[in-house]
């Protein structure tokens, strides 16, 4: 029996009725709230513009095909992320050159992406991983020496700031996801923001099959795709935004907790660190296990049987069947990312939890630890 589950989404009584208002309206889809929400999150943001549309996954598509990018083109990415960072280039033709990780934040490592970059380089898609930004700073620079453009992978990262300065606004575009594990949910759903209009003309458009720019039902002015998303999610959406600073509050409060519980065992593991300047929403609390790299998955299987939901976070997409498969990646091309994969694993957090369940949750796992120390 599961006491801990990894997630759940924190849904009240406003959101609830938000939805059923929706549904009583008649207006399921192409409504007004859809645009609502993306005024609200474009504000919330800082970008001048916001396009909802179903899932994070279409918002990368559509951010790859309003840069430019396409058949030729090598798009820099770092192999530890959910796949559909990597995959979004695939979809429109070009290929995902992989960057190492910095061992700490686990982030995109500036210093290892210059000599990745080639004459066929077009993109540094930035994947701010867990709730925190990558260093910015040197990764700019490096775009603008080699004039690249830098879209943003925010979609675990809502509300993370870079010395000041919120994640999502230092690319051309950025791309948000709102599955029921992040800060905020939709139950699916993305945004894509931009400062640029010609941007988000476009994926309006293309997030609804094509249209042409005054919406009329039939007439297509490109190939798109149903990307849009429906009212009840963008209702859901606009409820949570307007109490996101207390869900993100509550996520670092957990977060907080488990940091003092962990820390009689540092000696066993390593918890999740912060880069001086970046603030942190916590999509997940993953921690390292110092201990033995093969054990993890058996400590994963022995806390689930203690009710402790658990999962690894994340398997390093260069060494999945299908790329390796495609490209002919093998084990130790990027070791750190590969570390990081083989020892890492996500502790539940939830709107929920109390001091006395993480004490638990630790305690349990420190049992389970010293079973292989």
């Amino acid at each position: 029996m599961i006491r801990y589950q990894i997630a759940k989404p924190y849904i009240d009584r406003e959101d609830i009725n938000g939805v059923i208002r929706v549904m009583e309206s008649g207006f399921l889809s192409l409504g007004p709230v859809h645009k609502q929400f993306e005024e609200k999150f474009a504000e919330k943001v800082g970008t001048r513009f916001a396009c909802s549309v179903s899932s994070g996954t279409a918002a990368l598509h559509l951010a790859m095909i309003a840069g430019g990018i396409g058949p030729g083109d090598e798009v820099i990415t770092p192999p530890f992320s959910f796949i559909a960072s990597a995959n979004c280039i695939l979809y429109v033709g070009a290929r995902p050159v992989f960057v190492d990780v910095d061992p700490i934040t686990y982030n995109l490592d500036p210093n290892k992406i210059e000599e990745k970059i080639t004459d066929k380089t077009k993109a540094i898609l930035v994947v701010h991983i867990f709730g925190q930004s990558a260093d910015m700073d040197p990764i700019i620079k490096l775009a603008e020496k080699y004039n690249l453009k830098i879209i943003e992978d925010a979609c675990e990262s809502i509300g993370a700031s870079y010395k000041g300065r919120q994640v999502g606004t230092f690319g051309e575009s950025a791309v948000f996801a709102f599955y029921p594990n992040k800060q905020m949910t939709t139950g699916e759903g993305g945004m894509l923001v931009t400062d640029d209009r010609a941007i988000y003309s476009l994926a309006k458009s293309l997030s609804n099959q094509g249209r042409s720019s005054d919406m009329q039902w039939l007439d297509h002015e490109r190939l798109g795709y149903n990307y849009r998303m429906d009212e009840m999610s963008a209702s859901l959406g606009l409820t949570q935004l307007q109490k996101i600073d207390f869900l993100i509050s509550e996520r670092c409060k957990i977060a907080g907790w488990y940091d003092q519980a962990l820390a009689a065992y540092s000696d066993l593991i390593q918890i999740p660190q912060t880069a001086i300047g970046n603030t942190h929403t916590y999509f997940v609390y993953v921690v390292t296990l110092k201990t033995n790299e093969k054990i993890r998955d058996s400590v994963i299987l022995d806390l689930k049987n203690e009710g402790i939901q658990t999962k690894p976070y994340l398997p390093s997409i260069h060494l999945l069947s299908f790329y390796k498969d495609r490209f002919g990646y093998h084990e130790g091309d990027y070791p750190i990312s590969e570390k990081i994969s083989s020892t890492s694993l996500s502790l539940p957090i939830y709107i929920g939890l109390n001091q006395s369940d993480i004490e638990n949750i630790c305690s349990t796992l420190n049992q389970v630890l010293m079973k292989y120390a």
